[in-house]
């Protein structure tokens, strides 16, 4: 069985002990990067980490966006998204498919061509 785990602020993840994912709660005086080490060590194979906790571990975060496990999914917390997971996820979209089909925006060919 697959672990799934959330690393952020507590307003921010408690929530998701509600689904069965276990939480870590980090302020922001605690090692977001330990946290995370730990939670690899202990084989969690997807982990939501808040893209303001994301900042405080980039390295580590970025070291593992080649690997199969695990999956790093940054996620906004309660005050908002600051685009890191969108920019994450249209990354991977150009790098599996080889172009933007998420996230490009239309030329006025384009859309001239759906009015029509």
């Amino acid at each position: 069985m697959h672990k799934i785990g959330i690393v952020g602020n507590k307003d921010s993840i408690l929530g998701f002990k509600a689904l069965g994912v276990q939480v870590f709660p980090v302020d922001e005086s605690e090692d977001v990067e330990n946290t995370l080490k730990n939670m690899i060590q202990d084989e969690f194979s997807l982990i939501y980490v808040t893209e303001k906790a994301a900042q405080r571990a980039g390295k580590l975060i970025q070291s593992y966006r080649e690997s199969v496990l695990p999956i790093i999914i940054p996620v906004p917390d309660h005050s908002g998204s600051l685009g890191m997971g969108m920019q994450s996820l249209k990354e991977t979209t150009i790098k599996a498919i080889g172009a933007d089909i998420l996230f490009r925006e239309e030329t006025p060919l384009q859309e001239g061509r759906d009015k029509t």
